[in-house]
């Protein structure tokens, strides 16, 4: 059984992975640890372009001292051989580490439960453990393994009265500078980023990352369109089909209300992002349009709020898809 030292290590790791993403694509974001008497020998994240892998990374900062050592990795060490490198197991085996601790199993089939046997196989003490945070840090890579698709958190800057501009389309800003930093951060963690072609021939947005230190982890940029696109956007033409996104793991909704509609309608938002601005404007454009839902009743037991802040004047509020009721 993990105690709760091992859990925190979990919850360590888990923190360095989040550096990894998304340069780490399309290779999942994994964060590891080399940990003898509560004192960290390595670490190592899933460095740009996917190689070298964290566990990999950790143990060449550890050297030697990794014998009996405990190794935390967020997921299950890979059991494939690359081009570009060894399988981590066989690293993990080579070293002798004690114990591998890991927080989440590896769906990918190549290594589903083969990285776990290889270890125990050679003679290394594994242990599952079923750590949230791993999985957190793991949503997108899970979400396009298991279900074909990314990732999709719907972002919304609102009015009091949940409008996202005004009746003639001016919408800049409906939040403050704290919150659009925010949401330039949250942009910088997206392999993709979506608008409405409304929205693209509207506003012409760039959809680019503008905070110093950060303008390399710009997404890619798509548009929901059955039309042609400009060089350097690329289209989907139906939300109820993600797989044209893949490989992405995450996935954006910027605007504009019909896109995010349709995506609420398709049921594959997982997460909503809504920035609320201590304004109201009356008889502006909504937030969003007609999802289809049939009766209030229907709205209700679908979202579960997980997280909320003040940024400056602003009101963040962020809220999960129920996994009860998850149909996509």
């Amino acid at each position: 059984m993990a105690s709760p030292q091992d859990r925190r290590w979990l919850a360590a790791a888990a923190r360095l992975a989040g550096r990894a993403r998304p340069l780490s694509r399309p290779n999942p974001a994994v964060g590891a640890l080399v940990v003898k008497d509560d004192i960290v020998l390595g670490r190592g994240w899933t460095a740009a372009g996917g190689r070298p892998h964290a566990e990999a990374a950790a143990l060449a900062q550890a050297g030697d001292a990794a014998r009996g050592a405990d190794i935390y990795a967020t997921l299950e060490p890979c059991a494939h051989d690359s081009a570009r490198g060894p399988s981590c197991s066989d690293l993990l085996a080579k070293a002798r580490p004690a114990r591998v601790i890991i927080g989440c199993g590896d769906p990918d089939p190549r290594t589903n439960g083969k990285g776990i046997a290889r270890l125990q196989d050679a003679g290394v003490e594994v242990m599952v453990v079923d750590c949230p945070s791993s999985h957190r840090s793991l949503e997108g890579f899970l979400m396009r393994e298991t279900r074909g698709r990314p990732f999709v958190t719907l972002k919304l800057a609102l009015s009091l009265d949940g409008c996202i501009a005004m009746a003639n389309g001016e919408s800049q800003w409906i939040t403050g500078p704290e919150a659009r930093a925010h949401a330039h951060v949250l942009r910088s963690r997206q392999d993709a980023i979506l608008v409405g072609g409304g929205t693209l021939r509207d506003d012409n947005p760039t959809l680019n990352v503008r905070l110093p230190g950060l303008e390399d982890r710009s997404p890619e940029r798509w548009v929901l369109t059955g039309g042609d696109v400009p060089d350097g956007w690329r289209k989907l033409a139906d939300p109820a089909d993600l797989s044209p996104l893949v490989p992405a793991q995450y996935l954006m909704i910027e605007g504009g209300a019909s896109a995010a509609a349709a995506f609420l309608r398709a049921d594959h938002v997982d997460r909503l992002v809504i920035y609320r601005a201590p304004i109201v404007i009356g008889g502006g454009r909504p937030g969003i349009t007609d999802i289809g839902l049939g009766s209030l009743p229907d709205a209700h037991g679908r979202w579960a709020r997980s997280d909320s802040r003040m940024l400056g004047k602003d009101a963040l509020e962020i809220y999960e898809r129920i996994p009860c009721s998850l149909a996509s």
